[in-house]
């Protein structure tokens, strides 16, 4: 209890120093923005304070553990607006959060996260009597336990002659570790290739840390509070704007700073709403687009151009964004939410570059003499500089790194449909690796240029009371895992498209007096060219399907005069067999607070399904043979839904207008 007491007055004050941070903040721009003389302001300043805290509670992990607290975030956000005159307006939203998960649940996220490890050594036993005595014939090994490797890099290689680790251990202790995929599949003990992942903060161990692009190298204070950082993330939005009368009904709109651009209409998975990318640390893909975007000095102009001989309206948009580039955030490996547990597979694969390691079932039997066909693969100790990833190869800021997009919004003259055309050149907002040797498992980190083509339609079938939705979009440039490519990877056009449809429909037993809101998407995802082919030990080629299809459904109903709100969204991957069930109930309990509840439930099918070629049989010559396991490549057959079907969870919020 006196932990838990200590604890609370450090919570209280670290949010009174966020309150008075985001004051300061928000004084400073007003004071700022009303130095300047003008003579014609109109309107006061509008400012909207906001205090939320989310609790979430988690479950059994793959090994069994219970992982309890997974998040609790305090967050204050103040929302300022002004007209400046002249036709201006100003707008600021500031946002500061403190998540206390990393202290009171420490041994799970924090300082004391992880510890020693075993990795799989799964010929061991196959072999168990025949082996030379440097070589262990137990299923696991702990770090340091593997088969020494020379440092040329080829497991192949002449073994040494006796026991020894090939790297330092002193760099890269059996301690604060946890082993690469356990959290959702156990990896290292289905025969997968898998490796010790570092999970502290990189102020407490900075194995693997790297900067992915404002993830990856974060210390504790960092994860605690993600907003204040050198990029100034605590400024959400900081704009001004300004519609110019340009006559003949026509208008321009201008607005220039940090902001969000919304082209998409769906919720959970994107198609259009490309132009800024997410931060999937907060709380993977459960929050809304507009708490999770991450917000880009950009430059938004709008021509209105009223309505033409076919159309009712007609609007121009160009959007430049002129900011440094920006990618996802992925998380940091030993935090809560790590999307496709991506974020440990990066800094594991870090730590290998650097210090080297032991890499579980790396060595297939039959490379050490075993007949043709025998089962199992051994742990090896490789040296640094052998395996991993090398250079994380950042966009720097330069005119051609910028990103440019235009959009063309109608709607039919008599207003029954309205569209979007849409064209962006960007940097892809996602990691694609490069390996640095033919067929090699060491890689360079890329982000490289795509261009998107497509639109969007919305229109409504009024014979059956429903909104329809529709979306497509069309990409070159964007780059995937391929084993059968000499740098694992090849580049491919993708086409993607939703289908959106929302209905009011009576459902009496779940509600008698109201209707319910009926929403539901079809994803589809088609990667043009795709390559797989069939090697002597497994598929080898592109990890992603060549065809993806998710769906989801959301029902939302409103009871007690609309103070209670209850969902339920499921959202299905049909390739991965994997489902997400989120229901939820919020309260408004007056103007000002509301309360919220919910949970957030996984299913999937066998996870031997998610195995994929994994490179350890690949060889220059002769390329990759398919020899399979879960790890590393398994997660993006997985999906975002299939990695998290460990991360079961109960979530409570409170939300209090200041």
């Amino acid at each position: 209890m006196m932990r838990y007491r200590v604890w609370n007055m450090a919570v209280a004050r670290r949010s009174m120093a966020l309150r008075a941070a985001l004051s300061i903040v928000a004084t400073g721009m007003l004071g700022y923005a009303s130095a300047e003389p003008v003579a014609d302001v109109t309107s006061p300043w509008q400012v909207d304070l906001y205090y939320e805290n989310a609790t979430h509670f988690r479950g059994e992990d793959a090994t069994g553990d219970n992982v309890g607290l997974s998040k609790f975030r305090n967050t204050l956000k103040a929302d300022a607006r002004k007209s400046l005159g002249d036709g201006w307006n100003f707008r600021g939203i500031f946002r500061g959060t403190f998540d206390g998960v990393y202290r009171l649940n420490d041994t799970k996220y924090g300082n004391k996260a992880g510890g020693p490890i075993q990795l799989g050594n799964s010929g061991g036993p196959v072999l168990a009597g025949s082996l030379p005595p440097f070589i262990s014939s137990n299923a696991f090994v702990p770090m340091s336990g593997g088969i020494p490797v020379a440092p040329t890099g080829n497991p192949a290689a002449p073994l040494g002659p006796g026991p020894g680790p090939a790297f330092n251990a002193a760099n890269n202790p059996n301690a604060g570790l946890r082993a690469l995929g356990d959290r959702w599949n156990k990896g290292n003990q289905q025969g997968g290739f898998a490796f010790g992942v570092p999970v502290r903060p990189c102020d407490t161990d900075a194995r693997g840390c790297r900067d992915f692009g404002g993830y990856g190298d974060q210390t504790r204070s960092n994860l605690e509070s993600p907003e204040f950082n050198d990029r100034l993330d605590f400024i959400r939005e900081l704009y001004a704007d300004k519609t110019f009368d340009m006559g003949d009904g026509k208008q321009f709109f201008l607005r220039v700073g940090k902001q969000q651009v919304v082209w998409g209409r769906t919720d959970l998975f994107r198609v259009l709403d490309v132009i800024n990318p997410v931060d999937y640390s907060r709380n993977s893909i459960y929050d809304e687009f507009e708490d999770i975007r991450i917000p880009m000095w950009m430059v938004q102009g709008n021509y209105r151009m009223g309505a033409g001989t076919s159309l009712s309206e007609r609007n121009l948009q160009v959007v430049w964004n002129f900011d440094k580039f920006r990618p996802h955030n992925f998380g940091q490996c030993g935090t809560p939410n790590s999307p496709l547990d991506a974020s440990c597979f990066f800094r594991g694969m870090a730590n290998l570059w650097d210090n080297g390691g032991t890499v579980a079932n790396i060595l297939p039997a039959t490379a050490l003499g075993a007949p043709p066909g025998t089962p199992g693969a051994f742990a090896v100790d490789v040296p640094s500089g052998v395996l991993g990833f090398r250079n994380v190869n950042l966009p720097q800021w330069k005119l051609n790194n910028t990103q440019l997009g235009i959009k063309f919004d109608g709607v039919s003259r008599d207003g029954g449909i309205a569209f979007s055309l849409n064209a962006l050149t960007y940097r892809s907002q996602a990691p694609s690796l490069h390996a640095i040797r033919p067929y090699t498992v060491a890689f360079d980190v890329v982000y490289p240029r795509v261009n998107l083509f497509g639109g969007s339609a919305d229109f409504s079938l009024e014979s059956l009371n429903t909104t329809v939705r529709l979306e497509g979009a069309v990409t070159n440039g964007e780059e995937f895992i391929n084993t059968n490519k000499p740098g694992l990877f090849s580049r491919n056009q993708v086409f993607r498209s939703v289908i959106g449809l929302d209905r009011p429909t009576s459902i009496p037993f779940l509600n008698p007096q109201r209707t319910v809101t009926v929403s539901a998407q079809l994803f589809y995802q088609h990667i043009f060219d795709h390559e797989r082919t069939q090697g002597l030990l497994g598929t080898t080629g592109v990890v992603d399907a060549k065809n993806s299809y998710t769906g989801t459904i959301a029902l939302r109903s409103q009871y007690m005069q609309d103070t209670l709100n209850a969902t339920l969204i499921v959202a299905h991957d049909f390739n991965a067999r994997a489902t997400a069930f989120l229901p939820s109930i919020e309260w408004l309990a007056t103007d000002r607070l509301r309360f919220k509840a919910g949970a957030n439930i996984k299913t999937s099918s066998d996870q031997k399904r998610y195995d994929f070629d994994d490179c350890r049989s690949c060889a220059p010559a002769t390329g990759s043979l398919g020899l399979q396991g879960i790890e590393p490549l398994g997660r993006f057959k997985a999906g975002i839904l299939g990695t998290a079907v460990k991360e079961d969870e109960v979530f409570v919020s409170l939300t209090y207008k200041l």
